[in-house]
């Protein structure tokens, strides 16, 4: 993704740590199996993570299973934001995190384990989805509408060779009910207690029987919004935290509440460092007053203490954006014979995402040198840069008064899907299939600032009439009306309308399946009962285009200069599965089967790549199963990494042939450095501090990528004792290791690589950074995906339920957990020694878990759900090492604990009303952090939360 311009960014030393759903049911399909065995009558049943139909079995894999019901009862009115807070999903892509990355407003995107949203398949009854972002196979699960979701299954342990490519991970698959019948009418509205933040969501649904029951036909509409809330709109997240050098001198940093930059502001701030020293700031009229630097600073930059004037960067940031989305679907089956049913589903939706970034600013910038003669300066500020001896100033500013950067990002999708499944061939099970589906993304980015325009309205004289006007005679005549930049508010109207623009961008995404399996749970019998076996085949095609606003596109304004990129790619996969009973009703095996699946594609990217998975399944008594898989899974290049244009982004770089870089080396490590970076051109006295600022660079795809690789293996047991009836635990360790990783070489790694390479500066790396001849500062670093990076993980998944009656009604009580035992980022596979441990860190947290308590009595239902974080750190402890000590006074976030509870009352009719309370003790974020991070998006940033529900069905 490419980031937005941010000062947080610009700065070194900026503060840069980052920083429900309802009772789950937790049926899993353990639970399932074992009530359907005591009916009298046992149906072969479709098996999440199988395509063989099964006689009362239980799903090989690890399943987790969420109902339908549980998910819209949690007050969510997104259903991606109340599955974001299981704990094997990572918070990567919520409505909480929009403004890190360009054209992501919107998106509700899943990541399994948090090794990346690409790396995690999301299904619609098994099948594709077209994804919602530009690039990606990614689907935004706020499309899907949740009315008609009979359940989430989160499937895990060689779910690639069963599903297809990118479940690298595992599979997230939305199973939605088959037959509707009646009218289904839902309502919900909720308030924030504190900021003025709420939300609402009306469904209303129909289906009915035609043709005597042979075909059922049914529609929705859901209609959902959420207003916007600014982290100034809540006490807690308003205050302005930063990094600050400690008082007694000690190397820590503090991080200090009311501290900020201070060499920055929205009136303009100047410095002068000769004459009288300091810097100062406007008042509206333009007369300049001394900044206040307060008792502590930092870097030149940060203050904090008494009369600090320091900026509150928090005034453009949001908590929650602008949202709403509208969904209508439509589905219909028909039974052609008693074997055979045709089917057709029809969807669109459309989502609208606003949300805001901090508006262009100017830091130590000769865009905004203004010189003596310029007619704005105010005669005290033209006494004292005739003090100092200066002929111009440079004004650091925020442009607040052309407004903040607003991007509305508006998605349209529509899918549809033709299929005919039933019986074939008296004991084959079809499922044959046709899917269409296609984005648009519209994204509007507003109060984009023209650089040109801009620098020739700063540059403002006097003309023979007194009028004050543009230098430049060329731009007047183009109409170029001057600029004030001194004083909040300054900036006219006029002005502003000449140098800023709304810079569009659209994409089209395209995908086109074509799809047949057959199965067949009986297809000869061994000694311990029937081997069963699927196949099938799979064609499908990718297509992404996106178009830039040219004149953006051209690097003429403050925006990104992103590019146009697109491509396509089609692949053809073939799958078989097979289920082999071993055997049976021996001492100490109740049963043994052994399940296999293949999958062989054919991309026209990246060629052949092959999927393959081996499981066991071991019922030592009917009480107890022990259950193992172990998988290959490959996921070829996304459109995105495949064919990604060179567009213009920003990294956090330190200069490592700077002179205060090469001080705390060993004699090897120096020797080695300092000969490079002196073949470079670099004089060892280089030591400016202009990396302080983030630069500039490119980051792009890369047509040369090869397929990713994982291994991956699970084993665990499911215990289910007769003498404890309604109590299920399920246990499963389970390991991925993702090898050819597709990932960016950090900036600073192309840096380090580049002149710490023992063999000279003749190196991939070198090539990619381009210096200043005379100034010797890195002025561009190019950055592409490559198959370098290496990531692994592992952990326990456990569940546990217990249902019971108690005083005349049932009690539903489930645990649902994960603890987190490693997750190691290698940027080079090839070298061990450099990871990132990211287990225990924000996000990351080593133990997870969810309780709920779901109590019904009569008309009655009582729901409560408690979700538990781990506490954690900050930073990783390679990067802790790196700087030798703490960065900062905050280093953990401590355990957090978040309540949720309702209660609803149904009516004889029908009518059914609720009432719900979210985060029900308040509870707050971590100190400094906003909740608005990929890792800190954990934490609720909304704060205690009310809603009412009401729903009819009929």
């Amino acid at each position: 993704m490419i980031t937005q311009r941010r000062l947080a960014d610009a700065i070194r030393f900026s503060l840069f740590a980052a920083g429900s759903m309802a009772a789950l049911s937790m049926t899993t399909s353990a639970i399932a199996a074992e009530q359907a065995q005591e009916e009298a009558k046992i149906e072969k049943i479709e098996v999440t993570g199988s395509r063989i139909y099964r006689e009362g079995a239980i799903a090989p894999s690890p399943v987790t299973v969420i109902s339908g019901e549980e998910l819209t009862n949690s007050g969510a009115t997104n259903i991606g934001e109340a599955l974001n807070e299981l704990p094997a999903l990572a918070s990567t892509y919520s409505l909480s995190n929009q403004s890190s990355s360009i054209g992501t407003a919107g998106l509700n995107l899943l990541d399994l384990r948090g090794m990346g949203a690409s790396r995690t398949l999301v299904l619609v009854d098994g099948k594709r989805h077209v994804s919602s972002s530009p690039g990606s196979a990614s689907l935004d699960v706020n499309t899907i509408p949740t009315d008609w979701v009979e359940s989430v299954e989160i499937i895990t342990g060689g779910a690639s060779a069963i599903y297809g490519a990118d479940a690298v991970t595992g599979v997230v698959n939305f199973k939605m009910k088959q037959r509707i019948d009646g009218l289904n009418v839902n309502a919900i509205a909720g308030a924030g207690e504190e900021g003025g933040f709420n939300n609402q969501k009306f469904n209303i649904s129909f289906g009915s029987d035609y043709a005597d029951g042979r075909g059922n036909a049914a529609i929705s509409v859901e209609y959902a919004q959420q207003n916007s809330l600014d982290v100034l709109d809540r006490e807690q997240t308003a205050t302005s935290w930063a990094n600050l050098d400690n008082p007694t001198g000690e190397t820590i940093k503090v991080l200090t509440p009311n501290a900020g930059y201070f060499a920055i502001s929205n009136a303009g701030t100047v410095g002068f460092f000769g004459g009288t020293p300091g810097l100062y700031t406007f008042l509206p009229d333009g007369t300049p007053v001394p900044v206040g630097t307060g008792t502590i600073q930092s870097g030149g930059v940060l203050c904090g203490g008494q009369d600090c004037d320091y900026i509150n960067l928090n005034q453009w940031s949001q908590l929650q954006p602008e949202f709403d989305r509208t969904t209508v679907n439509f589905k219909t089956n028909y039974d052609f014979t008693d074997n055979l049913t045709g089917y057709f589903e029809a969807k669109w939706s459309q989502t609208n995402a606003t949300t805001n970034f901090q508006p262009a600013f100017f830091f130590f910038d000769p865009t905004t040198l203004v010189t003596r003669d310029n007619p704005y300066i105010h005669a005290d500020l033209g006494a004292l840069m005739d003090q100092a001896g200066l002929g111009y100033v440079v004004v650091n500013r925020f442009m607040t008064d052309l407004g903040p950067r607003i991007e509305d990002n508006e998605r349209t999708t529509q899918r549809y899907v033709a299929g005919l499944q039933g019986v074939v061939m008296e004991e084959w099970d079809l499922d044959a299939y046709a899917i269409y589906g296609q984005t648009k993304q519209t994204r509007a980015n507003s109060n984009n600032l023209i650089t040109d325009n801009f620098a020739k309205s700063v540059d403002a004289i006097r003309n023979a009439n007194g009028d004050i006007v543009c230098r430049d005679t060329a731009a007047q005549a183009a109409g170029c009306v001057p600029v004030n930049l001194f004083g909040d508010g300054a900036v006219t109207a006029e002005a502003a309308d000449w140098f800023s623009t709304t810079s569009v961008g659209t994409a089209t995404i395209k995908q086109t399946v074509l799809g047949a399996s057959l199965s067949n749970s009986g297809l000869f019998e061994l000694p311990a009962g029937m081997v069963g076996f699927a196949a099938g085949m799979e064609y499908r095609k990718e297509e992404s285009q996106t178009k830039e606003d040219p004149f953006a596109a051209s690097g003429a304004t403050f925006f990104n200069a992103i590019q146009d990129e697109g491509g396509e790619f089609d692949v053809t996969e073939v799958f078989a599965e097979t289920s082999i009973p071993l055997l049976e009703d021996l001492p100490g095996i109740k049963n043994l089967t052994f399940d296999a699946a293949i999958r062989y594609a054919d991309y026209s990217t990246i060629g052949d790549a092959t999927s393959w998975k081996l499981g066991l399944d071991w019922s030592i008594v009917d009480s107890l199963r022990l259950r193992s898989t172990l998988s290959t899974a490959l996921r070829a290049p996304n459109i995105g990494e495949y064919y990604g244009a060179q567009s213009q982004n920003f990294f956090r770089v330190t200069d490592s042939c700077k002179a205060s870089n090469l001080a705390n080396l060993t004699p090897e490590q120096f020797a080695t450095r300092s000969a490079n970076c002196a073949a470079l051109g670099i004089p060892t006295t280089f030591d400016s501090s202009y990396d302080s600022a983030t630069l500039a660079g490119t980051s792009g795809g890369n047509d040369q990528l090869k397929p990713e690789e994982s291994d991956s293996y699970t084993v665990g047991f499911v215990f289910q004792p007769s003498y404890l009836e309604g109590f299920t635990m399920t246990v499963d360790y389970w390991n991925i290791e993702i090898t050819e990783a597709i990932a960016n070489i950090s900036a600073q790694d192309i840096v380090n690589r580049c002149v710490d390479s023992s063999t000279g500066i003749n190196n991939q790396y070198c090539a990619l950074i381009t210096r200043d001849p005379t100034s010797f500062e890195i002025t561009d670093i190019e950055q592409t995906v490559q198959n370098v990076a290496k990531q692994e993980a592992s952990g326990v998944d456990f569940e546990l339920g217990y249902n019971f009656p108690l005083m005349g009604g049932d009690l539903h009580t489930s645990l649902l957990g994960t603890y987190l035992i490693e997750r190691n980022e290698y940027p080079f596979q090839d070298d061990a020694s450099d990871y990132e441990e990211y287990a225990g860190t924000t996000g990351e947290a080593q133990w997870q878990g969810q309780l709920s308590l779901n109590y019904t009595i009569d008309a009655w239902g009582v729901n409560w759900k408690t979700r538990y974080l781990d506490s954690v750190d900050l930073y990783t402890k390679q990067f802790n090492d790196n700087y030798n000590v703490p960065y900062s006074t905050v280093m953990t976030y401590d355990a957090y604990t978040i309540s949720d509870m309702s209660a609803s009352y149904t009516m004889d009719n029908g009518l059914k009303f609720g009432l719900g309370v979210n985060n029900l003790f308040d509870a707050e974020l971590p100190t400094g952090s906003t909740g608005t991070g990929a890792g800190s998006a954990s934490y609720d940033n909304i704060g205690r939360f009310y809603y009412l529900s009401i729903s009819y069905q009929m």
